[in-house]
């Protein structure tokens, strides 16, 4: 996520204007322009407000009134130091209560950590950050392995971005000159690598109906039936899959364990070779991008 983020910001910097940590609180779209308010108290007039802020986004009621579907799996993202005995491994440790510890190298020489579990109770991604480390702690507090060193690592001040996972399907993606893009829009889960690619394809679509049309009312509607099979090619990622890969019961965790097993082997290979398509369709042969050349010509 980081890496993606500064990936963009490097190669948009000299023409964007960025205001972090500033939230719209207004919109006036009159037709011809529109009018942002901000939250610091200054404004906007754009050609185009297009709202990217993801799956919880505050700004979507401009467009529509659309509600989350909440899949009740809460995620604990964080970046903790290296350890001598991390390998180049994923590694899963399941816990009974359907909680789960994740370690995993990255490229900068730290190990990413993830702490989920799922839960009836809503609203945890809503607290700051010292009561969701209260709910991670109460969670975890019995679970060994590598539960306490993450726990330990974020005591200690250790970046965290903590989410529950979610589905959005919007029924339109525009009004006005206001558009959705990515999560805002379409989600097909808050986690799974997914979203991040329907984000970027959107954008690529949207930037390229923009310049292909003369008219941006015209162009957002193009945007939206041209991306449609895009999301629908999307994996859905259902509420009981997630029950089952996190199971309550440590006889619930053997039966998960021995059938990743089986699916590890050269069957499960074999039939995953043959019925394991997923998103790799997208951008590919079955469902290739469209091409936009005005848009390559007009690159500066």
């Amino acid at each position: 996520r980081g890496e993606l983020s500064r990936i963009l910001v490097e190669r948009t910097t000299a023409d964007t204007d960025y205001r972090f940590d500033t939230q719209i609180t207004a919109v006036d779209d009159r037709g011809e322009r529109v009018d942002v308010a901000l939250s610091d108290g200054t404004s906007v007039d754009a050609d185009l407000l297009v709202i990217a802020e993801g799956l919880h986004s505050r700004s979507r009621r401009f467009v529509t009134p659309v509600e989350v579907n909440d899949l009740g799996m809460y995620f604990a993202y964080a970046t903790v130091a290296r350890s001598e005995h991390d390998d180049r491994w994923w590694n899963w440790q399941h816990a009974t209560g359907s909680r789960s510890v994740h370690l995993r190298p990255d490229n900068l020489g730290t190990t990413r950590a993830i702490l989920t579990f799922l839960s009836d109770v809503r609203g945890f991604e809503d607290l700051d950050r010292a009561g969701q480390l209260t709910i991670l702690r109460r969670t975890f507090a019995d679970v060994g392995g590598a539960a306490q060193r993450v726990l330990a690592a974020l005591d200690n001040g250790a970046p965290m971005y903590f989410s529950v996972a979610g589905q959005l399907r919007s029924p339109t993606w525009s009004k006005g000159r206001v558009a959705l893009l990515g999560d805002a829009a379409f989600c097909n889960a808050t986690f799974g690598g997914a979203g991040t690619s329907l984000a970027l394809i959107g954008a690529y679509i949207l930037a390229g109906e923009l310049s292909a049309a003369d008219d941006t009312v015209a162009a957002l509607q193009s945007y939206q039936h041209r991306m449609r099979p895009f999301t629908a090619a999307a994996p859905q990622v259902r509420a009981e899959v997630l029950r089952l890969a996190n199971p309550r019961t440590r006889a619930g965790i053997r039966l998960l364990h021995s059938a990743v097993g089986v699916a590890a082997g050269p069957v499960g290979k074999a039939v995953s070779a043959v019925t394991g398509r997923g998103l790799a369709a997208i951008g590919g042969d079955t469902l290739p991008l469209p091409d936009y050349p005005d848009a390559t010509r007009r690159r500066p």
